[in-house]
């Protein structure tokens, strides 16, 4: 049988996943592809290192410069993350005109094109699936199976460690360090979580998704981001109250101003299916023109999960090398540069909590100020009665422009009837946001 040899670099969590599927499927894969994949190096920091997979004798290699540079090998494979030495390794083996698979999501999202060039002027290829979402199909979904859509909106729960965050949060009433602290007991984050809860761990997504939906660069300094650092318990109780579910979304839509991308915490309707994705797991909900509304569901992480997506491009690329190519898809196509909209003219629907000094006209206030940045007010509620002291004041508003929205807000934080900064989600409705009825 003919073999198809393949190196890999790293070996932590998502290379011990990867070497693990290979192994336990051997004889499917096989017979899916009429060839055998065979690991022949595999490159680690330290070879004396105990490892959680059993390995042949002499597999291992503290040079990556020997995979890359091994005529043997058709296949190298990334998996060691950051931007270096991960990027020059790429470039390399590409340049050397073999295919690379990778689940680098920040190389991708801070270097994409420089990479997907190298790969066109080599007339190879490297597949990405596992850079997003896991073992969840989302980058064939958007290449391959909705190649003939316009795709109208993309919503993602991409960071599995904020979704089980906000999880327990809402289903257990905890705060937010609570929740973190459970998290990172549980596995699910890291013992500095900053790049999932700050959102940046989901823009390096984002970035990646609508660089595929929309045919065109979106750079990740450009994607607006905001973590749950900030979400609290209060804030998550009145949303469960007005029939709403707090997750931190990756969203990108196509507007007539332009395209959306943006990363941050969101009310959303408990009827729409995004509001019953619990714990660690991600989700994609996309619309297209043609298709309409689909859901993608499953594990967002781990080893087996990864290391799945991590194959799956393996044995793709491996099809096309027996068919004498290199090249399966190539690269993503760019069109010319679009307009991305600026937050300040997102228009959306907001959740206000406002901490004001309970007597007469308070209210009035309020309502007077955000009437004059052009605020519609759809719904209040006032809780509790705290004669002379503060209480919650608590509004959804129609649609508003952010830049509208973040004026108001400064004048109504300087007003002396209001005690603490006003807390601002945004809610998820509106056009092609809403779900299919």
């Amino acid at each position: 049988m003919e073999k198809i040899k393949i190196g890999i670099i790293g070996l932590g969590t998502v290379g011990t996943g990867t070497v693990a599927a290979l192994r336990r499927n051997r004889e499917l894969i096989n017979k899916r592809l009429g060839a055998s994949i065979e690991v022949k190096r595999i490159a680690v920091r330290d070879i004396r290192r105990p490892r959680q997979v059993d390995l042949p004798p002499g597999i291992l290699t503290e040079a990556a410069d020997e995979i890359v540079h091994d005529p043997e090998i058709a296949i190298v494979v990334e998996l060691i993350g950051g931007i270096e030495p991960a990027r020059s390794y790429i470039l390399a083996a590409l340049r050397a005109g073999k295919c690379v698979v990778t689940a680098n999501k920040a190389l991708l999202a801070e270097c994409g094109q420089e990479i997907y060039q190298a790969a066109a002027e080599a007339g190879t290829e490297v597949a990405f699936e596992a850079s997003v979402g896991g073992g969840i199909p989302i980058i064939k979904t958007l290449r391959e199976a909705l190649a003939a859509n316009r795709i109208l909106s993309l919503l993602g729960i991409v960071n599995g460690t904020c979704n089980y965050i906000l999880t327990r949060m809402t289903e257990a009433g905890l705060s937010f360090n609570e929740a973190l602290t459970e998290a990172q007991k549980a596995g699910f984050a890291e013992a500095d979580p900053s790049l999932d809860v700050e959102g940046l761990d989901s823009a390096h997504k984002l970035a990646i998704l609508a660089t595929l939906a929309y045919d065109t660069c979106i750079p990740l300094q450009e994607i607006y981001v905001e973590g749950i650092t900030a979400v609290e318990p209060l804030d998550i109780r009145f949303g469960r109250e007005l029939g709403y579910v707090v997750k931190l979304l990756a969203l990108s839509r196509e507007t007539d101003g332009g395209i959306e991308v943006r990363v941050h915490p969101t009310l959303v309707p408990e009827g729409h299916m995004l509001a019953s994705v619990r714990e660690a797991h991600n989700a994609f909900y996309i619309t297209g023109d043609t298709v309409g509304d689909i859901l993608l569901y499953g594990q967002g992480a781990g080893a087996w999960p990864t290391g799945s997506a991590v194959c799956a491009d393996i044995i793709d690329l491996a099809r096309a090398i027996r068919r004498g190519k290199k090249t399966r898809l190539g690269p993503p196509s760019f069109r010319q540069p679009r307009r991305l909209l600026p937050m300040e003219e997102v228009v959306s629907r907001y959740y206000f909590r406002f901490s004001a000094v309970d007597r007469p006209g308070v209210l009035s206030k309020i309502a007077g100020v955000l009437g004059d940045h052009r605020i519609s007010i759809a719904s209040v509620i006032q809780k509790g009665r705290d004669e002379g002291g503060s209480v919650p004041i608590v509004m959804i508003t129609h649609e508003a422009r952010e830049a509208d929205v973040r004026q108001a807000l400064r004048v109504v934080n300087r007003l002396e009837v209001v005690t603490a900064a006003t807390k601002f989600i945004r809610i998820l409705e509106g056009q092609h946001f809403a779900p299919s009825p």
